[in-house]
C-alpha cells in the first residue's frame, strides 16, 4: 500500500502498525500469571543471578514467539516461557561430552503442539505434537544456530496448513515428529493459527559460570 498514493503518510503509518504489533493484553496477562511462567521468571531474574554470585554454574532458557499471519502481519508475543530443560536433554549433553553417540549440534529442531500439561524435567516429548496441520506434514522446523559467549540461540519457523491452538514448544534432535531427544519443553497460553499462518520461535539457552 505504501507508495500507492492512496493512503498518504498517515495511512502508511497505520498500515505499518497493523503489520507489526504486540500480543493482545488479555493474552499477555493470562500467560504471565501462570505459575509456570512466574516460576521461570523468578528463576531467571532472581535465583540464577544469586546462584552465579554464590559460585554455582547455572543453565536457563527462554522462548520468544512471533505469529506471522498469512497476510504478512506479525504479532510479537515476546518471551512466553523460561522453562524447562529436561533430564533427557542434560543426559544427552553429558553423553556427548563423554564422546558417545550423542551430538548436541542436533538440538535445532523446533516442535509445536497443543498439549497443556505443565512442563516437567521428566518430559521426553511434547504432550500433543502438531503433525498433519504442519506444512509439510509431520516435519519440525529446522532452526538456525548461533552462539555468543555463553548463549546458544536457534530460530525456527513452522508453517501451518490447518487450524490449531498452539500451547507448547520443544527443542529436539530430529526433524520428523514423534521422536528424537527433547532438550526443553515450554508451555504457554494458546496462540491460535489458521491455514497459511506461521509461528517463529527463538530459543535461547544461557549457561552461566559461577563467579
Amino acid at each position: 500500500m505504501q507508495g500507492s498514493g492512496v493512503l498518504g503518510p498517515r495511512g502508511d503509518l497505520v498500515a505499518r502498525k497493523i503489520a507489526r504489533r504486540g500480543a493482545p493484553r488479555s493474552w499477555w496477562l493470562r500467560n504471565t500469571l501462570r505459575w509456570g511462567f512466574l516460576k521461570g521468571w523468578i528463576a531467571a531474574h532472581l535465583i540464577v543471578p544469586f546462584a552465579n554470585w554464590w559460585g554455582v554454574m547455572t543453565a536457563i532458557a527462554r522462548l520468544e514467539v512471533v505469529l506471522i499471519r498469512a497476510n504478512g502481519e506479525r504479532i510479537y508475543y515476546g518471551v512466553v516461557s523460561y522453562r524447562v530443560i529436561t533430564s533427557a536433554g542434560v543426559n544427552y549433553i553429558a553423553a556427548d561430552i563423554a564422546g558417545g553417540a550423542s551430538d548436541s549440534n542436533l538440538f535445532k529442531y523446533h516442535g509445536l503442539g497443543t498439549g497443556t500439561n505443565a512442563e516437567a524435567a521428566g518430559d521426553t516429548a511434547l504432550q500433543t505434537e502438531c503433525t498433519t496441520t504442519l506444512n509439510p506434514d509431520s516435519t519440525r522446523a529446522t532452526g538456525s544456530q548461533s552462539s555468543s559467549t555463553n548463549t546458544y540461540t536457534t530460530v525456527g519457523t513452522n508453517t501451518f496448513d490447518g487450524a490449531a491452538a498452539v500451547t507448547e514448544h520443544g527443542i529436539l534432535t530430529q526433524a520428523a515428529t514423534g521422536g528424537g531427544t527433547l532438550l526443553d519443553r515450554s508451555v504457554f497460553s494458546a496462540i491460535n493459527v489458521a491455514s497459511g499462518d506461521s509461528i517463529q520461535t527463538t530459543y535461547v539457552l544461557t549457561l552461566s559460570a559461577g563467579g
